[in-house]
Order: C-alpha cells, then structure tokens, then sequence
C-alpha cells in the first residue's frame, strides 16, 4: 500500500504542479488518467525520488511489514521501486542482455550466477529471449518499453510506476504490453499514469483523475461510470451549430461520424429535440469531471476531501 497526503509542488516558474494531492494505491494495478500537464509526470518523478516535495508525505509498506518514508529514505524507496519513465532512453548499440546485466549490477545483483538467473528469467517474462543477443537501437518501439519494463523489475520491487508506456505502440504492441502490466499487477501495486482512457478502462481495477495538479476523482472505474447512468445524452448536429449546443448544454466530448459532428452531453433530464440516451463510458466520466472543473471558479476549487471520492 502507498499512501500518499496532502502532496504540493510548485516549480520555480510558479506552475502549481502538486496542489494538495492525495490518494491510496493498493496492490494492483492503479490507473492514473489525466491529460497533459495534469501533474501525473510531476506525481511520477516525486515517488520515484527525482524531485523534492515542498509539502506532504508519502508511505510506503515495505517487504518486512514496516513502513518506509517515501520523501525522506530514498535510497529504502529506491530498493523497493521499478520505473518506467515516459523517455525511456536504451544504449542502441549495446544488446539487451548486456544492458540489462548492466542494470542488474547497479541495482545490486553482484552474484554473477544469481544475476544471469535473473536477468534471463526477466527476458522471457517480457518476451525477449529470442531477441536477447540483439542490439537495442534495431528493436520496435513496443520491444524497448518491454525492455524498459524488465529493468524496473530488477530487485523484485514492490511498487512499478510507468508513466504513458503506451504513447506510439501499434496496437498489437499495446495490447502485449497491457497484458504485460496486467501480470506484474497481480503481485505488487502498479501506478499506470496515462491520458488513454481505454488503458485504465481495460486494466484498473481502481484510478484517480487528475488535472491542473488536483484530484478530481478517485475510486473504481465502474462506479464511476454507474455514477452517470441516465445522464448521458447523444446526437449528431449540425457544424453551424455546434457552438450554440456548447453555449447551451454541457458538452462532454464531439466527434465528426460521416462528416457530422456528433455530441456527447451531460444532463440531468432530456437536453433537447433528438437526443437519445445512451450508456456512459470512462470516457464521459473522465471529460465531465473536467468540465466541472473549469466551470468552477478558482477560488471555490475542489479539497481532495470534499471532491475526490466517487459518490
């Protein structure tokens, strides 16, 4: 369990990165949804020990059952954590079983028998056995995340963190790289930081939304989706008319089908002439909670406390 209170960052430049965050992440997979610049990279690199909070704490139970302090024993955190940063960078000429020897010796594997088990265990967890002796620079974008996610299992951590490991997969590469999350998340907590919706849709059995450094959500996808039901609406409009049905209605997402925009709404009651009620997606909960958000005045914004849990 990671149990994260009252986190706050602001960088240099006044950005409000952190603002009061907080969350628990069990064991799992836990997906962290938010567009750019939501703070989700911001959260990743100070739970990875990369940054310094200015306020707040952050635990974590480590493998004796004792609780480790996230923001002040980094070298405890660094035992104990995987991560996948969204620029994984790999040495091109070097083959991925040199450099993942390279990484099993710097994160403490000197037994050189014990870390060729390891290292050739991991090779075949993630599918590259086969591709081993080549050079990592000839190797699909999909193969260095799976690579990437071989060295943040080195150490047998009991929290991964991958940030946006899906940006730019094919979708057979994303699909074997999910399914690849969806094991490791059966043993330790996995924090899933994306903007792709359908990630956390097909994998989390619990999320946080985040945006502009707050919490707008947290609980089960599929209670949060329950939320909306009966107040999801769909028609297809005119493009002349679509800034007087954003005027007008609370319009959570468009998309042009055959040349036509059509129009998500949320709304309590029937919007207008012609909609029909459909079933909300994570999709709907993730822009209507954004919405709210930028309809709300800055000074009335959400505590963690008052806004983040799910009815």
């Amino acid at each position: 369990m990671l149990t994260i209170r009252n986190l706050s960052k602001t960088y240099a430049n006044g950005v409000h990165a952190l603002n009061d965050v907080s969350l628990d992440i069990p064991r799992g997979m836990f997906g962290l949804l938010g567009p750019n610049g939501a703070g989700k990279s911001s959260l990743m690199r100070t739970l990875a020990t990369l940054q310094e909070a200015d306020s707040g704490s952050v635990t974590l139970q480590g493998a004796d059952g004792g609780t480790i302090d996230v923001l002040r024993d980094k070298d405890a955190v660094r035992r104990q954590l995987g991560y996948l940063p969204q620029d994984f960078g790999v040495y091109p000429k070097v083959s991925a079983e040199d450099l993942l020897e390279h990484f099993a010796v710097l994160k403490g594997l000197t037994a050189r028998k014990q870390r060729r088990e390891v290292v050739d265990g991991l090779l075949q967890q993630v599918n590259l056995w086969d591709a081993r002796k080549r050079k990592l620079g000839t190797f699909s974008g999909g193969m260095r995340q799976r690579f990437g996610i071989a060295q943040a299992l080195l150490g047998n951590p009991r929290l991964v963190i991958v940030d946006e490991p899906t940006a730019g997969l094919d979708p057979e590469e994303r699909n074997r790289f999910l399914n690849l999350l969806a094991e490791i998340g059966e043993n330790v907590a996995v924090i899933l930081s994306t903007h792709i919706v359908e990630d956390v849709t097909d994998l989390c059995p619990t999320m946080a939304i985040m945006n502009k450094g707050q919490v707008l959500l947290t609980g089960k996808p599929n209670d949060a989706i329950a939320a909306l039901a009966g107040q999801v609406w769909r028609k297809q409009v005119g493009k002349a008319e679509l800034a007087e049905y954003e005027s007008r209605h609370q319009v959570l997402s468009t998309r042009l089908i055959g040349g036509h925009p059509v129009i998500n709404v949320f709304s309590h009651e029937k919007p207008d002439a012609g909609f029909e009620q459909v079933a909300p997606g994570l999709e709907d909960v993730y822009f209507q909670r954004l919405r709210q958000q930028a309809r709300r005045p800055a000074a009335s914004q959400p505590t963690p406390a008052a806004e983040a849990e799910l009815a």
